[in-house]
């Protein structure tokens, strides 16, 4: 018996010990490209191709999950400080007179924080999707609200009329509708069905805002 239970313990001691405890579907490190051995100049390339990419999504609207897949907050930041730096208003030489345009951080928090609402409100509807794909998403929809921005500031430089600011007007409007479809039509998997109306009015707010600050303040 004792010798039965010898031979048994050898058994058990010829059973290796050794394995993988890598997750199934990952990819190892022999498969995945190594960043760190990339030089700085092809991983600035590679990131600026990236949010190029994103932008050209955005000005041709049509379900993608590349935004949602992929996504980053370069592009958003690019877009805030620009509209931000845009719409800042200018003072008189003695610093106290103002020409009524918001400051830098009065633009920085509505654009953050908006966003934040925004995807905080998705979330508490039951949206399936993490806090910073929506707010990729929503930061680079605003992309078509900056080239309307950048048009209303070259249309400034004429002596304005009626017809100008109707012109403007018109640009702001456009820019707005463009923002909103794109960034439903990338946000709408990730919404539950039957409280839609409930998450896109947020959305719709969200670039209202954003557009009334640039008709009132170019």
């Amino acid at each position: 018996m004792a010798d039965v239970d010898f031979h048994e313990q050898e058994g058990m001691n010829d059973v290796s010990l050794e394995g993988d405890i890598s997750a199934p579907g990952l990819k190892t490190d022999d498969d995945e490209f190594n960043t760190l051995d990339e030089p700085v100049k092809d991983t600035i390339l590679r990131d600026l191709k990236a949010v190029g990419i994103k932008f050209w999504h955005v000005l041709y609207p049509k379900q993608s999950k590349t935004l949602l897949k992929e996504w980053d907050l370069w592009g958003p930041l690019v877009l805030c400080v620009f509209m931000a730096m845009m719409l800042e208003g200018s003072h008189g030489e003695s610093d106290k007179v103002s020409d009524g345009g918001p400051q830098f951080a009065e633009v920085f928090v509505i654009y953050w924080v908006g966003a934040m609402v925004v995807t905080l409100n998705t979330k508490l509807l039951g949206g399936n999707i993490s806090f910073f794909q929506s707010i990729c998403v929503l930061g680079y929809c605003v992309c078509p609200l900056t080239v309307s921005l950048i048009i209303c500031r070259l249309i400034l430089i004429a002596q304005q009329t009626t017809p100008l600011f109707v012109i403007r007007f018109i640009v702001v409007v456009v820019a707005f509708a463009w923002s909103t479809f794109a960034s439903t039509a990338f946000l709408a998997e990730s919404q539950p069905s039957k409280k839609k109306a409930l998450a896109v009015y947020p959305i719709f707010l969200f670039y209202f805002v954003i557009s009334w600050l640039i008709i009132s303040h170019t």
